[in-house]
């Protein structure tokens, strides 16, 4: 680290703050938790794991996409200190993932099952913040806004919330991107900095409005007890004997880990680094950020793209901007909540809707559609078995269905038949097992008598018995049928 560093270090960190603020505020917010637990989580991601962490640029802290398992998972265990405990076990896990090398499998993950898991955690978040953003005073959720009517709504969070996501789309236009300044400016931190304006001067101008929409509620702290008082502590006791711990801290560890290569693998695209950061240092580091999180009463961590590619687009050159934002997070609980506490829950819910329509934007379904239909059918599947079955229920879902419709490309085109004139040429592209049957009786029915049939396959290092039978048997009866055999993979 030097002095040309430092400058290019300290900006990048103070603008991945300001876009990590809202977002842990909001996220923590959308898990039915305390604000101060999002900062938390952005402080032990932001300084823990960034020490730990093979990666200069990769942002760590509270992940939208475990926002709704950290919901179902409190609503399945019935307290935040029993989920405490499945997060500490799935940091465990995630350790003995890194320490196993596990990190290379990550490439067995379909690309299609990848984009239906993003697809359907931003359904599911959407789902989560209308509510949130129309100033529902009811407890249940989205399908109860329909049948409750309006009298429960409020239209100033309603109003703060569109305006909020107004500002968020105004951020991404053209005449904006083109004013040099206003790409250190988060579009995220504006939408926040409108919610906190809207409630100082409307509790003043509409003081019936504004004054019961709901907003951050950060305590202060005037000593390290007070401090203490608020960390959350995992029930142990609770949880031994709750098999439901034990399936929650496995799905937090294999989501986790695969959100995090995930976001290692896109970021390479945008940054290369010499050498390249091991996948399985990245676990373990993830793995020991989860544990502490779980320890202190935060939320499961994972690396980040959208921090991170903010921190490599503000000119990032070491891990010295990334440790800059996690302290950063950490004043502002401690000596800034007075002001946190102005931020309306409307505007954060605006920031996740939108952070959910960017994971499940309808351009995504019309890619992977026009992708075809061994592409969009796990993709799909993926989508409706995580928002029905729930988060590894539908990767299980999607991984089944990618791996049925492989199965079958891949066995549908494994045998082809070609003619010219009376010639027919049947050519094998690879190894035929007893599943290839089905479709080279279908291929050999269409062979007429009297012809030529040429038989390619090089390829075809290994050919099943059941398949030779069935070769055996079309040359047995060639000869009766004038049908001339060349180079037949069977001896007659």
């Amino acid at each position: 680290m030097n002095l040309s560093t430092l400058r290019n270090d300290i900006p990048a960190g103070v603008v991945v703050f300001l876009v990590a603020l809202p977002l842990s505020l909001g996220i923590a917010q959308a898990s039915g938790l305390p604000p101060f637990v999002g900062l938390l989580t952005g402080v032990i991601g932001g300084i823990v794991v960034t020490m730990l962490s093979p990666s200069r640029y990769a942002v760590s802290g509270p992940a939208a996409g475990l926002v709704t398992i950290v919901v179902g998972a409190m609503e399945t265990l019935g307290s935040f200190s029993l989920l405490l405990v499945a997060l500490i076990m799935a940091g465990a896990l995630q350790l003995i993932f890194g320490l196993l090398r596990a990190g290379r499998w990550i490439s067995l993950v379909p690309g299609t099952v990848i984009q239906g898991m993003l697809a359907a955690i931003g359904i599911l978040l959407i789902m989560q913040q209308v509510p949130v953003a129309l100033g529902y005073q009811g407890e249940e959720s989205l399908s109860a806004i329909l049948s409750a009517g309006t009298d429960l709504l409020s239209p100033a969070s309603a109003l703060v919330a569109l305006v909020a996501l107004f500002i968020m789309w105004l951020w991404t236009t053209a005449p904006i991107k083109r004013i040099k300044m206003m790409s250190y400016v988060p579009g995220p931190l504006v939408a926040v900095l409108w919610g906190s304006l809207a409630v100082i001067f409307g509790d003043r101008l509409l003081p019936e409005g504004m004054g019961s929409m709901p907003r951050i509620a950060l305590p202060q702290f005037d000593s390290v007890d007070e401090l203490g008082a608020q960390l959350s502590r995992p029930d142990w006791q609770g949880a031994w004997r709750n098999p439901s711990v034990y399936l929650i801290a496995v799905t937090l560890a294999l989501v986790a880990s695969l959100e995090t290569l995930l976001s290692q693998e896109a970021l390479k695209k945008l940054k290369s680094q010499t050498p390249v950061p091991s996948p399985d240092k990245e676990m373990r580091a993830q793995g020991v950020g989860n544990m502490l999180s779980g320890f202190l009463g935060g939320l499961p961590i994972t690396a980040v793209i959208v921090r991170s590619s903010v921190n490599v687009n503000a000119g990032a050159r070491s891990k010295v901007s990334i440790l800059l934002h996690g302290v950063l997070l950490l004043l502002c609980g401690l000596f800034f909540s007075d002001l946190l506490n102005t931020i309306p829950l409307a505007s954060l819910a605006a920031v996740l809707l939108y952070t959910g329509y960017k994971l499940a934007s309808p351009a995504l379904f019309v890619t992977q559609w026009r992708m075809g239909l061994p592409q969009f059918v796990p993709f799909i599947v993926t989508v409706g078995g995580i928002i029905v079955f729930g988060m590894l229920a539908g990767i299980a879902v999607g991984l089944m269905a990618q791996l049925l419709c492989s199965t079958y490309k891949s066995h549908h085109n494994a045998l082809q038949l070609t003619r010219y004139d009376d010639h027919y040429v049947v050519r094998f592209h690879q190894n035929l097992t007893f599943l290839h049957n089905p479709r080279l009786q279908l291929l050999l029915a269409q062979i007429p008598d009297n012809c030529v049939v040429i038989a390619e396959h090089d390829n075809a290092e290994y050919i099943d018995p059941d398949v030779r039978a069935m070769l055996a048997d079309f040359g047995a009866s060639a000869a009766t049928r004038g049908i001339t055999l060349n180079r037949w993979p069977v001896q007659i």
